[in-house]
């Protein structure tokens, strides 16, 4: 049975936790009568709820990340892992690492936005942290540190689209794709450059792509795995699970790189001179920065290759549901959000073959109505 009692010129409260062990609370020096029976109803209704936990016991917010990351280690890819592991690392702990968890609260995590934003951190990065630290709270939530998750009523930062890379991607054309192809140092690295620019396929998939995912007689290419972190895993979606369409130019080119390439135990299409899967930081190092600066281009991120193959596919006239499924993107939504400002704004030939379509026969019609209209302007004249 809860009660209140004073004690030294302070009330305190008297009460049992959900475990049934026993528990006082002081309140400050000054709080009214009023405010004590306030918060004994707050406390008495957290017990019933079995939520009651004592604040000296609470943990610091660096506590709970770590415990957090280390729950969701078995259950995520490898790649996801080290993405919260460095928000939590680079943003959140050097902030709020010595805060207590239960004073995370909507004012600091305003203050922690702005921080960011004045620190030169991008939007779209800011987002991707602020999902970390919101899935940091609930599991605080779960875990009875606090009654509810803060991050919840944030306003996530408004600005360039969380899938957007309008300011950042790179369109290279015909001739400078050219160059780098013929900058590559050996059949090899043209080969990846190339597939890479006319599949749209991302570095992981190339990286685990094995002769066997080959359809040499319907010209695709399947992707069933990525490589990644040094550990091949299946593909992030059902959509990225795909079957891409390739050119008959570079389903002969590939044909040819099989008879040179070196025989792997994983049978690989793009293997490490030993056989092994190639490291991605190694092989931009050595071969495609290296190529770009042999052919005259900038720096770019490989992922750019994936972003002219979209360019290409959109210039030629290709419809958004055919470059969805070649992108392996989970919904159309995300391809046009992505790729939608290089969409053509003006089509005349689709205003034209509508029209077409619609009017196409009613030419001779309006010469028919036009005529009738003046013989009745004609006959009025007459009988007027």
């Amino acid at each position: 049975m809860a009660c209140v009692r004073k004690r030294r010129d302070r009330w305190v409260i008297d009460f049992y936790d959900q475990e049934g062990v026993r528990r006082w609370k002081t309140m400050p020096k000054g709080t009214t009568k009023n405010e004590v029976n306030e918060e004994l109803g707050k406390i008495e209704k957290k017990v019933r709820q079995g939520g009651y936990t004592p604040v000296r016991e609470l943990p610091n917010f660096s506590k709970v990340a770590d415990s957090w990351l280390s729950s969701k280690k078995p259950d995520i890819r490898h790649s996801t892992y080290h993405g919260y592991k460095g928000h939590i690392k680079n943003h959140l702990n050097p902030y709020f690492k010595r805060v207590k968890i239960n004073h995370v609260n909507f004012e600091v995590i305003e203050k922690f936005k702005k921080h960011c934003l004045d620190t030169g951190v991008r939007i779209a990065t800011l987002r991707k942290i602020l999902i970390t630290l919101g899935a940091v709270l609930t599991y605080a939530v779960r875990m009875r540190y606090i009654d509810f998750n803060p991050c919840r009523e944030v306003e996530k930062p408004k600005g360039q689209s969380a899938h957007s890379n309008k300011e950042e991607m790179v369109i290279l054309q015909p001739d400078e794709l050219q160059a780098l192809f013929d900058a590559g140092a050996n059949q090899k690295e043209r080969l990846l450059f190339m597939t890479a620019t006319l599949t749209g396929m991302r570095q992981g998939e190339l990286l685990g792509l094995q002769w066997g995912d080959m359809d040499w007689h319907n010209y695709q290419v399947h992707v069933r795995r990525t490589f990644n972190h040094g550990q091949f895993y299946e593909p992030k979606s059902k959509a990225s699970r795909r079957k891409i369409d390739m050119p008959p130019e570079l389903v002969s080119e590939l044909k040819h790189w099989k008879l040179a390439c070196p025989i792997s135990e994983l049978d690989l299409v793009f293997p490490s001179q030993v056989g092994t899967p190639q490291d991605a930081t190694n092989m931009l190092r050595r071969q495609f920065f290296p190529a770009l600066r042999r052919a005259g281009l900038p720096k770019i991120r490989f992922h750019d290759l994936r972003h002219t193959y979209a360019s290409l596919l959109i210039d030629q006239g290709e419809y958004p549901k055919y470059i969805q499924t070649q992108l392996g993107h989970s919904s159309i939504n995300m391809t046009m959000d992505i790729y939608g400002h290089l969409m053509r704004g003006v089509n005349r030939k689709a205003g034209s073959r509508l029209g077409r379509a619609v009017l196409g026969n009613s030419k001779s019609n309006g010469s028919k109505m036009v005529a009738e209209q003046g013989r009745a302007t004609e006959l009025e004249s007459v009988n007027g």
